[in-house]
């Protein structure tokens, strides 16, 4: 019977209710980020507006310096922003205190970097269940849960190795893993396949998209891999800080969550 991950228990009310189907679980309003180099101001994003159902796997693609990373970082509220909104499932994040946005990215958000961010010392499993252990979640249900999560990647035997021991495409599995402990309602990826070969790659790929499917979990991915976005929802393109195309693809795939 294949792995399942139990939804963690609240110990508050959430921030806000769930989107309905069909409405937004991200939105940016008119988002503007700038930064000081020296003498100079870089506009790193220029009045920015995006709209995200739940369950979309959405690409943000463009060249180097476009400002792709800033606008994950921004609408997860990694980054602050200098004008504009961003609303997460309802809720504005400035109405959010530091310690609370905070909160909210631990239980309602997931996070795949380029370079895996595993504690080297720790196991895999170990480096899953860490997220959990910090939330305060006991040790036993941490385990349990980090072990299905191993498991729902396809690394159930290999959760008692060190990143080391892995390969790329494993330590990358074991950062979705990580990524969906906390069974997200959103997962992030920046260039998720960047440090990967075109086979490792394809397979994360692969697997990003099955959960998507079979999970409803929304994505939105930072990549340069034009393969990567053709297998998502969306494309969408920036260039000089600006959203200039927003492509929605045809792709074969049918959700299965909601009729589940």
């Amino acid at each position: 019977m294949p792995a399942t991950l139990s939804k963690p228990a609240r110990s508050e009310a959430p921030l806000s209710t769930p989107p309905r189907d069909g409405a937004h679980i991200v939105q940016a309003r008119g988002v503007v980020k700038t930064y000081s180099a020296g003498t100079a101001s870089v506009h790193a994003l220029q009045t920015v507006d995006l709209a995200i159902e739940p369950g979309e796997m959405v690409a943000i693609m463009g060249p180097s310096g476009c400002g792709k990373t800033t606008l994950l970082n921004c609408l997860s509220g990694l980054d602050s922003i200098d004008a504009g909104e961003v609303v997460i499932e309802g809720t504005p994040l400035s109405e959010l205190s530091d310690r609370t946005r905070t909160d909210y990215r631990a239980r309602r958000m997931g996070f795949v970097f380029q370079f895996y961010n595993l504690m080297p010392v720790l196991s895999a499993v170990e480096n899953v269940e860490l997220p959990l252990l910090l939330s305060r979640v006991s040790a036993r249900e941490a385990r349990e849960r980090a072990v299905a999560a191993l498991e729902l990647v396809g690394l159930g035997g290999r959760g008692g190795h060190v990143p080391d021991a892995l390969s790329g495409g494993e330590r990358q599995r074991v950062t979705i893993a990580r990524a969906l402990v906390n069974d997200p309602a959103i997962v992030w990826a920046d260039e998720p396949t960047g440090d990967l070969d075109s086979e490792n790659a394809a397979e994360i790929v692969e697997l990003m998209r099955r959960l998507n499917v079979e999970r409803g979990l929304t994505f939105l991915i930072v990549t340069h891999d034009i393969s990567v976005g053709r297998k998502t929802d969306r494309i969408v393109r920036m260039l000089d800080g600006r959203i200039v195309e927003d492509e929605r693809l045809e792709v074969p795939h049918a959700r299965t969550r909601d009729t589940a």
